[in-house]
């Protein structure tokens, strides 16, 4: 009986990472929050989302919770992302 050895690493490399690049300033602006839906999440993003507003005059705070907090983000959290100037994605337990 042969014994068969597995490699188990990957040979393409991954895509080059992009990093977006940041706004100048906030005011005016729509800020997206990205939350894993862990319970720790809620008062942080709570306290986040009214000093966006009350502190750096950030126009609209758009809060989605993705359905599934282990995944990444959906099609559909994506699409509504397009449209947010600046987005904070957080994780909590």
């Amino acid at each position: 009986m042969a014994i068969e050895v597995l490699d188990p690493t990957y040979d393409e490399s991954a895509p080059e990472l992009r990093v977006a690049p940041r706004p100048d300033r906030l005011d005016g602006l729509t800020v997206g929050i990205v939350s894993n839906g862990k319970h720790g999440t809620v008062p942080f993003f709570d306290a986040l989302a009214v000093e966006l507003r009350d502190r750096y005059g950030v126009a609209e705070v758009v809060r989605v919770v993705k359905p599934n907090y282990s995944a990444p983000a959906g099609d559909e959290i994506l699409d509504q992302a397009r449209r947010w100037q600046a987005l904070v994605a957080g994780i909590g337990d």
